[in-house]
């Protein structure tokens, strides 16, 4: 009966100490210095929307390479000091970052929202 009581305890803790951790990600501030640094050294933009969503805006100086054109368009990357992915939610920069770092290129940044991107370049 004890040892059921310590592992209830136990597991009860461990619960609260993951809906910390999860609550502290959701809503804690993220720092966008070393985002807001390869801006200003003037990093290759892109927005990885579909055209249509990139039509509708996006940061200023940005190219469009839908994510599923990524692969195809990896000579565009080659030579760039700092690149900056970025979308409407952060999944399909996510995505994209991990697909260049794949292909080898390792100065790669998830910008997450494009709103987060164009505030940092005005």
């Amino acid at each position: 009966m004890q040892n059921r009581k310590l592992i209830f305890e136990i597991a009860i803790t461990i619960i609260l100490i993951l809906m910390f951790n999860l609550f502290k990600n959701l809503f804690a501030q993220t720092d966008d210095s070393a985002l807001a640094a390869a801006i200003k050294e003037g990093a290759f933009l892109v927005d990885v929307r579909t055209p249509a969503e990139f039509a509708q805006g996006s940061a200023k100086g940005a190219v469009n390479i839908p994510l599923d054109q990524l692969q195809k368009k990896l000579a565009s990357f080659k030579g760039k000091n700092h690149i900056v992915v970025f979308c409407r939610s952060g999944n399909r920069s996510s995505q994209a970052k991990a697909i260049l770092e794949q292909n080898g290129f390792t100065n790669v940044i998830n910008g997450g929202t494009w709103h987060n991107v164009n505030a940092l370049v005005q």
